[in-house]
């Protein structure tokens, strides 16, 4: 079995477009959540900086995570985020170390 993917995405907004960004965010959610191999699409804002969001996300294998990277959901997020962002988002895509007990030492 293939092992899961584990993203991180940091996208950071452009002064004043934080509403924008986050709404953009938010309203692709629910049709990330439904492609296969979604295990995690959770976003997060950086403490102290509203203008920073994080989105975590694990998938299923690398083929999962490739098609949603084609998808619709992707497509939209692109559109959407155009004209907000102060730079291209930042993408870590991360594998595990397994490290102390299995559950909760990895996403």
């Amino acid at each position: 079995m293939a092992a899961p993917i584990v993203v991180v995405a940091t996208i950071t907004a452009k002064p004043g477009h934080e509403d924008d960004v986050e709404k953009v965010l938010s309203d692709v959610a629910s049709a990330v959540h439904a492609e296969d191999g979604c295990l995690r699409y959770a976003l997060h804002r950086k403490t102290g900086a509203p203008g920073v969001f994080v989105m975590v996300e694990k998938w299923a294998s690398q083929e999962a995570l490739g098609a949603h990277m084609k998808g619709a959901a992707m497509r939209q997020l692109g559109a959407g985020l155009r004209d907000h962002l102060a730079a291209a988002p930042d993408i870590a895509t991360l594998e595990v170390v397994p490290a102390g007990d299995p559950v909760i030492g990895a996403l």
